[in-house]
């Protein structure tokens, strides 16, 4: 340790624009990786809101509506099915009609349908729940908006596709900068080197104080960019609450492991972090690597 602080005193210029670069890019890194499960959970979120909505026959049986029901179930493309009553439908036709009596008076329970309000694990399920009820007992008409999803699915992957374009240039800058910095602190020591070379030191002994530098750097750069996120965090947590009082959640799957996006929360911190510190790990030793790789 005292050996890496004494190299970097040494050199505190390079070793300011090292930390900078460091410190820049595992920030963005770390808002990028916030607002990429961010908007994966938004994603998910209006994902889902398309629906599926089977209508039955005025005179169909429980017994139908149960087996449509059921037959939804067991397909396993349903997140969640609801079932509104000619009754429900009825008080959602007054919501509707409060200000027209004339519509009141012609309407009753009896001559609305029931339906059936189906959510999707998937946008994709949709028009498969659509063609699985259309012809089964008591059904009259099935309705769900494809437009509308379609498009949302091509949204969705493009701004996913944009995402990690964006992540992999960060990425790729990143080490183009810190490996011209390294290289340049290498220059500074050709005459050390040389004679390290002479004595016999091997490739790997010259190597390692250049990537205990750079690892040294990225993590002190990790731990100040977390406390600025961390910071950020906290802030937009109670701006964005004013925004997103209807959505409750936002959550998404990391890894196999589902993951709160959304209220931001210590978990997602911590994730941030680990995330960070890989970034910062592999930046540091693939810039160094290649740095020394040059020279040697």
């Amino acid at each position: 340790m005292n050996d890496i602080l004494t190299s970097l005193r040494r050199t505190p210029y390079q070793t300011f624009a090292a930390f900078s670069v460091l410190f820049i890019t595992l920030l963005l890194s770390g808002l990028l990786f916030i607002s990429l499960t961010f908007i994966q959970g938004l994603l998910n979120y209006v994902e889902t809101r398309p629906r599926v909505i089977v209508y039955f026959q005025i005179k169909a049986e429980e017994s139908e509506i149960k087996a449509v029901k059921e037959k939804i179930k067991n397909s396993g493309k349903a997140s969640e099915i609801k079932y509104v009553s000619k009754d429900e439908a009825y008080t959602i036709y007054k919501q509707f009609t409060k200000n027209d009596p004339l519509l009141l008076e012609m309407t009753s329970a009896d001559i609305l349908p029931a339906s059936l309000e189906i959510d999707a694990k998937k946008p994709e399920d949709l028009p498969e729940i659509a063609n699985l009820v259309k012809a089964l007992p008591g059904v009259d008409e099935v309705q769900f908006q494809k437009d509308i999803v379609d498009n949302l699915l091509s949204l969705t992957n493009k701004i996913r596709q944009a995402t990690i374009i964006f992540f992999a240039y960060l990425m790729f800058m990143s080490i183009i900068v810190l490996t011209t910095t390294t290289s340049f602190k290498i220059a500074l020591k050709k005459d050390e080197i040389n004679l390290l070379t002479l004595l016999g030191a091997s490739k790997g002994y010259v190597r390692k104080p250049f990537i205990l530098e750079s690892v040294f750097l990225g993590l002190i750069a990790t731990a100040v960019s977390s406390v600025v996120i961390v910071g950020l965090l906290l802030t937009m947590n109670t701006v964005l609450q004013g925004y997103f009082s209807g959505i409750p959640t936002l959550s998404m799957s990391l890894f196999g492991m589902p993951l709160q996006v959304w209220p931001f929360n210590i978990m997602l911190a911590l994730m941030t972090l680990l995330v960070t510190t890989l970034f910062s790990l592999a930046i540091t030793l693939i810039a160094s690597l290649t740095a020394t790789n040059r020279y040697l």
